[in-house]
């Protein structure tokens, strides 16, 4: 079979077909909807079940309707394919525009993309998002803090509850460490498929993990603090005016576990 040449990015397909200008009206209009965001290494993604559940879950909570995982996994397939590429970015989104009656299904291809591993200053911000354990496009409250926190000179927002309680990130999750254990924050946020992997894999390197509530006056008791996503690992240097040691030890640790999930085929 000839190979494809690489297409521009970004690259994007509706149910199996290159995107027309009526479909890229489906985005552009109907803002309710879901999606599922992952890194393509040679074809294979870490955590594609954890991402098909998600994408099921939240399409029978939002539409009633079922998204079967391998028309998921045949539509990744094909639109990296047509794209001419095996690592990418990629998206899946699931809408249900008026009047249909199945899923319209977006996969977009762009670019791979690593998270720097410099250590970010987060600003804490008082948003909490409605429906966290969805994700979903058009996140105004998230993009908008986010830019605050960029003005300010920091590197991401980070949202707490009015009573000072931690949630996430803008567009991660936070992990604090105690010098015993990861603290993941008990409280309404996304369950990121990079932390739900990380919590299978720390246990094998020797890493205890946790949910427990963490607020932002009890944060000077943490030793230190890390991000996670799609993109990948990243040290926390300071969050507002409290600074964290970068332990290099331990976030070689969390990166060894969270390299040792394996990379599962499309």
């Amino acid at each position: 079979m000839t190979t494809p040449p690489p297409t521009p990015f970004p690259y994007a397909e509706f149910n199996g077909y290159p995107a027309t200008e009526a479909d890229l009206r489906i985005p552009a209009f109907l803002g309710y909807g879901h999606f599922t965001a992952m890194q393509v290494r040679d074809g294979k993604v870490r955590g594609l079940a954890l991402h098909l559940a998600r994408l099921d879950s939240a399409n029978q909570e939002l539409f009633e309707r079922p998204l079967d995982g391998e028309r998921i996994r045949e539509l990744i397939r094909h639109a990296l394919d047509s794209a001419g590429v095996r690592d990418a970015s990629t998206r899946v989104y699931g809408f249900l525009p008026p009047g249909d009656t199945e899923t319209t299904v977006m996969v977009t291809v762009r670019g791979p993309a690593r998270k720097s591993t410099e250590p970010h200053g987060l600003m804490s911000v008082p948003y909490a998002r409605t429906v966290p354990h969805i994700k979903r496009p058009g996140e105004f409250g998230q993009t908008y803090y986010a830019r605050l926190a960029a003005r300010a000179g920091f590197d991401e927002a980070l949202l707490t509850l009015p009573d000072g309680t931690v949630t996430e990130g803008a567009i991660t999750n936070v992990g604090f460490w105690d010098g015993t254990s990861v603290v993941w924050p008990a409280a309404p946020a996304l369950l990121g498929i990079t932390m739900a992997l990380l919590e299978r894999q720390l246990p094998g390197a020797g890493l205890e993990s946790a949910r427990r509530p963490v607020t932002l006056d009890g944060l000077a008791g943490y030793r230190s603090a890390f991000l996670t996503n799609s993109q990948g690992i990243a040290p926390v240097r300071r969050i507002d005016d409290i600074e964290f040691t970068v332990d290099e030890e331990l976030m070689k640790r969390i990166t060894q576990a969270y390299d040792s999930a394996p990379w599962d085929a499309i």
